[in-house]
């Protein structure tokens, strides 16, 4: 696994990656890390790399845009001085054009989205030892369906920004596509966002898979 030794890894986005997390941090005691793909990632390399003492702490805020992501850069990431990174944002950048299309200043559109991703990346990725970056979602199988058109254009930004820094890449929306041809998406998420324990699972194991989370030694 890429991970090493005694590593920190920061994971941070929106409601999707806060669930419920602790603050000002979301790691510790009583749940602190929240209930979410975090709280699995966290549990299973644990569990899995016990002597590696990797510590996994939970920076997602609901409702967050990447603008948010923005604002609360310097604090939430770049003073804890993380070894590694994770970002997924984007959900809510979309979704806002379309349960709240009048009220346009609460939109971020593609371009000033893929500019201040690549801002966040570029001011972030020298002082760490790795970066991931994981797509937006929508859990609507029909491609042409208008939100899950648009959430592929912005998952479409976040591959190429991986591309070009040379950074892992998650494709969520890709993740979620064979267990949907199975399982109504309103079944793992009932407003095709916000998913239960199997959608958050789904998650968990995308990222690992990206970081050579060793699914054999998982087995013995």
């Amino acid at each position: 696994m890429l991970i090493g030794n005694n590593e920190k890894l920061i994971m941070i986005g929106d409601s999707v990656t806060d669930c419920e997390r602790a603050r000002p941090y979301g790691e510790g005691l009583f749940g602190g890390i929240g209930k979410g793909y975090v709280m699995m990632v966290d549990a299973l390399i644990q569990s899995i790399y016990p002597k590696r003492g990797i510590r996994v702490t939970n920076m997602g805020v609901s409702g967050n845009t990447i603008q948010d992501l923005q604002q609360r850069w310097t604090t939430d990431v770049l003073d804890l001085k993380p070894d590694w990174l994770s970002i997924m944002i984007g959900i809510n950048d979309v979704w806002r054009q379309f349960d709240t299309p009048q009220i346009t200043e609460g939109h971020v559109y593609l371009e000033e989205y893929e500019s201040t991703l690549r801002k966040l990346v570029e001011s972030t990725l020298p002082s760490l030892k790795g970066l991931i970056l994981m797509t937006p979602y929508y859990l609507e199988p029909n491609s042409n369906d208008l939100m899950r058109a648009a959430m592929d254009r912005y998952g479409s930004v976040v591959k190429r920004v991986a591309d070009d820094y040379g950074c892992l890449f998650v494709d969520t929306q890709q993740a979620f596509a064979s267990v949907l041809e199975s399982i109504y998406p309103a079944t793992i998420a009932w407003d095709r966002v916000h998913p239960n324990a199997v959608g958050h699972m789904v998650l968990a194991k995308a990222f690992l898979n990206v970081i050579d989370f060793d699914w054999n030694k998982a087995s013995h």
